[in-house]
Formats: structure tokens, C-alpha cells, sequence
């Protein structure tokens, strides 16, 4: 049983920075953030597979950094230069095939945690 527990996520002034920290009980071949703001639907935020080919959605790219450190069976997503539109509940998300690193399609997803909330002001 795959378990995903999110943690590092507040409240930050624009311009700001937080990382978000994911502690998972085994590592899967597709590993990622997503995020949900009210209203709106989940979106593809970054992911990294099990090579180490990472892909990020257009918003994050240049802003946000995605990383494991499976010394501490932890995934992290480091998140620079913070916009209030970056506001929104983000959570990990894992799954078996690496292929899924290649869709930002949430439903492809078998492993979620409960999410932390980020607000950016």
C-alpha cells in the first residue's frame, strides 16, 4: 500500500518562496505535484520519473523545481518567485507506469496524498 503524505505548504507574500515536501512508503515510477484551486480543475504542476526525466507544465517552468531524495523517501517541489495565482491546495501524486510522467491527465494517477494548501498574497 502506496502512502503519500504532503507537507511544507503556508501562506506567503508574492515574490516569495516555500517547499513542499512529499513522504511516500515506496517510490513508484512516476512521481508528481499537482494543484487545485477553488473552482478550478486539478492541473499538472511537474513530475519526474523513475530515470530521472523530468517535465513541468508551463506555469512552473523557470519558477519551480521539482527532486526526490530517496535516502529519505521524500519528493520535493521547491517553489521560487511564488504568484497569487499560484494559490491552490497541491498535492503528490505517484504512479506504477512511467508513462504517466508523459500526461498531465490526473485520472492516470493511482496514488495521492490529502494535499497542503499554498496561498500566495
Amino acid at each position: 500500500h502506496v502512502q503519500l503524505v504532503e507537507s511544507g505548504g503556508g501562506s506567503v507574500q508574492a515574490g516569495g518562496s516555500l517547499r513542499l515536501s512529499c513522504r511516500y512508503t515506496a517510490i513508484r515510477r512516476c512521481m508528481g505535484w499537482f494543484r487545485q484551486a477553488p473552482g478550478k480543475e486539478r492541473e499538472g504542476v511537474a513530475a519526474i520519473n523513475s530515470v530521472g526525466t523530468i517535465i513541468y507544465a508551463d506555469s512552473a517552468k523557470g519558477r519551480f523545481t521539482i527532486s526526490t531524495d530517496n535516502t529519505k523517501n521524500t519528493l520535493y517541489l521547491q517553489m521560487n518567485s511564488l504568484r497569487p495565482e499560484d494559490t491552490a491546495m497541491y498535492y503528490c501524486a505517484a504512479d506504477d507506469r512511467a508513462a504517466t510522467c508523459g500526461t498531465w491527465r490526473a485520472t492516470m494517477y493511482n496514488y495521492w496524498g490529502q494535499g497542503t494548501q499554498v496561498t500566495v498574497s
